[in-house]
Order: structure tokens, then sequence, then C-alpha cells
């Protein structure tokens, strides 16, 4: 017999598959369809991936696994990791002893659309603490009436805020007198220094300069220290120099991360005020470039709490955040 003949004979490994394959290939007419080399590679191919089914399961579970633990060593060594969707943060704890304080008496001196403006520069200020390099203790006094209102109504998770202390009462009942300090652009006294000591209180105030003087007269008034920031030391502005609540936070934390009065004024204030350093050339004065400004920023501050708040929400079952965005630009009185 030649070789030829002998390899006629001799099934190949194709021919075997199709075999055993054929009676899974029934055509039309109840026939089996002799399948084509492609066909036969599909079907090993999709027998080999139903083999394997319970591999890959496995090792996609390992790799779960192992991503899971990674994440909760760098959660242990940074406070922050990603379990799931949710983002959990470790307690921020105060490392400043310094006190900053928003003052929140004069709700019945703003109309309605001022106090919601006010209580997005306070969701500002509690979202730039929480990611300070040194945050502060903060302060949130004589709390009630029309913001406390919208913040119970808008703003529900706002009782969950960690690191903040919210008192119904005045915070000159909160925190010794002696140990007060006004922050009022009224004051002819000039902050050069933080004194870790004292408790610096913000004036919560969004009135477009309609009470003016009204937060230094407070302050004489129970016989408190004031001051006022050194801004006209370090900045020349085309716009009223009359900061937002946020402003004045996040310059003071600025300023304890930095220490230079100059770098935390232009690192916080917005480009609106047409800022720049003492002695140089600014550009053309925009007039009441804040009251144009104020409707169109009013919302911008929504957002700014969203990614803090809702990662708290997450750690006790809540809702879900920060991507910081400028907020509202009204007038304090600091």
């Amino acid at each position: 017999m030649s070789s030829d003949t002998v390899k006629d004979l001799t099934p190949s490994r194709e021919n075997n598959v199709a075999t055993e394959n054929k009676d899974a290939h029934i055509g039309n007419n109840g026939g089996t369809e002799i399948l084509s080399k492609n066909q036969r590679k599909k079907l090993l191919r999709h027998q080999k991936w139903e083999e394997e089914r319970n591999l890959r399961k496995q090792k996609r579970k390992e790799k779960r696994q192992k991503r899971s633990l990674e994440r909760k060593t760098q959660g242990e060594e940074g406070g922050e990791f990603v379990a799931g969707r949710k983002r959990l943060r470790k307690e921020v704890k105060p490392s400043s002893p310094l006190r900053l304080v928003i003052d929140c008496s004069f709700d019945n001196l703003m109309m309605f659309k001022d106090v919601r403006k006010l209580h997005k520069q306070i969701q500002r200020c509690y979202a730039v603490n929480r990611r300070a390099v040194h945050p502060v203790q903060f302060f949130l006094t004589s709390l009630g009436g029309q913001l406390k209102q919208n913040m119970d109504k808008t703003d529900e998770g706002w009782v969950n805020w960690k690191d903040i202390t919210v008192k119904a009462e005045a915070y000159h009942e909160v925190v010794a007198k002696e140990q007060l300090v006004y922050l009022t652009s009224d004051s002819p006294n000039v902050l050069t220094e933080l004194d870790d000591t004292k408790a610096y209180v913000i004036g919560g105030l969004v009135d477009h300069n309609h009470h003016k003087g009204i937060t230094f007269e407070r302050a004489q008034e129970l016989g408190i220290d004031h001051a006022q920031l050194p801004l006209n030391s370090f900045v020349k502005m085309n716009s009223r120099k009359v900061l937002a609540v946020n402003h004045v936070f996040e310059i003071m934390l600025v300023y304890l991360e930095k220490r230079d009065w100059q770098e935390a004024f232009f690192t916080v204030l917005p480009l609106r005020k047409g800022a720049i350093p003492l002695g140089q050339e600014g550009p053309a004065t925009e007039e009441n470039v804040e009251e144009e400004d104020s409707d169109r920023d009013s919302d911008t501050a929504e957002t700014v709490i969203q990614n803090t708040t809702n990662t708290q929400d997450q750690q006790e079952g809540g809702q879900d955040t920060l991507q910081l965005k400028e907020a509202p630009k009204e007038q304090t009185a600091a």
C-alpha cells in the first residue's frame, strides 16, 4: 500500500472534530450539516470559552480582592480611597487651634435672595476647610430664621456636616469676649499676624453695601477687639474692597498654609475684582462690577458642597460631592 493511500485513510483532526460535533448541527430538513473550516474553529473557540468560564470568574474575583486590599492600604496611609463607587474619607481633624466664626445674626437685614447667597458662601467655607492643609475650628453662630429654613429645605444633608460647631447662640455667648476679634473693613486696626488663641469672627452679611459699618458698630457695642485684613498693604483693586464671607475665610486658610498675605490674597481673590499687586498699574475700572456679576454667579456654589457632604453621606449610607467652583461674591463686613 502506498504512502498516499495510508495518508488518505488517516482521519485528520478537523475531520474528527466535525464528526464529534455533527450531531449538534441539524439542518432545516432534519439532516446533518457539514461544518466549514471557519465554523469548526468558531465551535472550538466557543467550547474553550465555556470550559474556562469558571476560571475567568475566579480570576476576576481575585483581581477585585487585590484592588480592594491595595485601596484599603492606600486609604490607611493617605486618608482616602475608593471602595466600589464610594469615596471614603477619614475624619478631618483641625490641625490649627485657630477658630473662624461666621456670625449669622444679620438674618433680618437681608432679602431672601441674599440669604440664599449667604448659604452658598457658607457651603463654600465648609468645603474648603475640609480640604485645607491646615483646617481650622469652624463655628457657625446665631443660626436661625430664613437662613436655617433655607438650609433645611435645600440642603438637608447639612445636619451631617462634620468638623463644624453650629450654635443658635451668638458668638460672644459661645466664645469668651476676650478671645474674639471681629474682622471688619471699617476697623482702624490692621491684622498682621494670626493669634492661635483668638477666634476671628466674619460677619455673615450679604447686603450690597446697604448697611455700611454695621459689623464695626456691633463689635464696639460688645467691647470686643476688631481688625481688618491687610488688603491695602498688598493689593490694588478696581472694585469694592469689601470681600465676601467665603473669600475672607479662604484667605485665612491660605495664610495659615503659606504665611504670606500677598500670596493668600492673590490665590483667593477672583479676577473680576481686578486685583493687582500694590504699585502696579491695573486695567480700567469697571463700575458696579459686583452688582453686574451677582445674579450671574448666585447659583454657582450649589455644587461646591456635593463632593464633601456626599462623601459623608456615603459613609453613613446616604447620598454623594466638589468639584469646587467659584462661590458668589457678595459683600461681607470683613
